[in-house]
């Protein structure tokens, strides 16, 4: 249902914007290595790397050599390595395009994601590919990274900074995101929320606001 209040509308990238499928990358990580998938996936969450590229703390050169020393596959090229990281990384569908165009005619609307360089690197790929649209930038107002903020998502910093740069009001903003956490840290700071849930889209969920 349409909150008529809504003038600010803020979009997570992976699964509301871009189909993703994260298990994916570490199932690339471990055919390359020779490791079992779940081995990676627990190296991975242990040494906190998804976090430390996401956040900036890794730029890409600290990411590329971290996996060449997690794995022990120094000679890895720095291809091999985005090939794998970016497999997580699917299909942009057009129509989702053509509702942000929509929106932005009567809506000011923006991009929050945790993500890293080279995933938007290849994100813009697809996007073009799809679209002829060259980048996210051009789509939205502004665009909000992670690892540009050295803030993630659920924390409740990231959603004030958006805001306050913007000069939102919560209560004039709807955020939509697939995750449960990211949209409850956004709903306790006064802003509207749709938990994004396939195989429903945000063409579903935001039909209203176009009508």
């Amino acid at each position: 249902m349409k909150n008529d209040k809504i003038k600010n509308i803020i979009f997570d990238l992976g699964d509301v914007i871009l189909n993703i499928d994260v298990p994916v990358a570490s199932l690339s990580f471990a055919k390359l290595s020779g490791r079992e998938q779940q081995e990676i996936i627990s190296l991975f969450k242990e040494k906190d790397l998804f976090r430390q590229f996401e956040t900036g703390t890794l730029d890409e050169k600290g990411f590329r050599d971290y996996i060449r020393e997690l794995l022990v596959f120094p000679d890895w090229t720095d291809e091999m390595i985005d090939v794998a990281w970016n497999s997580l990384l699917l299909d942009l569908p057009p129509e989702r395009v053509e509702l942000l165009k929509k929106l932005r005619e009567n809506h000011r609307l923006f991009l929050l994601s945790n993500t890293s360089s080279i995933h938007i690197t290849q994100v813009n790929k697809i996007l073009e590919a799809a679209t002829g649209i060259e980048k996210l930038d051009d789509l939205f107002e502004k665009v909000y990274y992670s690892y540009e903020m050295g803030l993630m998502k659920p924390d409740p910093a990231i959603y004030l900074q958006v805001l306050s740069e913007q000069g939102l009001e919560a209560e004039e903003t709807l955020f939509l995101d697939d995750n449960v956490d990211n949209i409850s840290a956004a709903s306790k700071l006064g802003i509207d929320t749709i938990h994004v849930q396939k195989p429903v889209t945000i063409l579903d969920y935001l039909k209203d606001y176009v009508a």
